[in-house]
């Protein structure tokens, strides 16, 4: 027998959309970039800020509003933010080891600082404490 969620296609449409408006947003910002070099860069602030975005809207949301978080959360942010983006540059980068292990460490402090942040936000915005994040939250 099988413990499947079944999948609710309005859910589903949401994320879809939001996912489109979050890569379309992030292909605006990179296509910005004129020098190469340093898309690795901008490629981790888009991270850090989307981090911190959906730290915010997991926070403030919670378990409420859940068409509202699949929308933003699962599809404008993940489809903003981009971790396969983030690896291959950094396995690029492994040319020049300091450079590499610099962008991956940056890379994860930054995300995880962004989204702590962004809980801590997003739950005062609901007058709650901004204490750990619960089991499950950033599902």
């Amino acid at each position: 027998m099988s413990s499947r969620h079944p999948v609710d296609v309005l859910t589903l449409g949401y994320v879809v959309v939001g996912g489109a408006l979050g890569v379309v947003a992030r292909a605006g910002i990179l296509a910005a970039v004129s020098d190469e070099a340093i898309v690795p860069w901008v490629t981790l602030a888009i991270n850090a800020v989307g981090s911190f975005a959906l730290g915010v809207v997991v926070g403030l949301l919670d378990d409420r509003h859940p068409h509202a978080r699949a929308f933003l959360g699962t599809g404008v942010l993940g489809g903003f933010t981009t971790y396969s983006a983030f690896a291959v540059e950094t396995a690029v980068w492994f040319a020049t080891p300091a450079l590499a292990a610099a962008l991956a460490g940056a890379s994860v402090l930054a995300g995880v600082t962004g989204a702590l942040a962004g809980l801590v936000v997003g739950r005062l915005l609901t007058g709650r404490a901004p204490g750990r994040p619960e089991a499950g939250e950033a599902e």
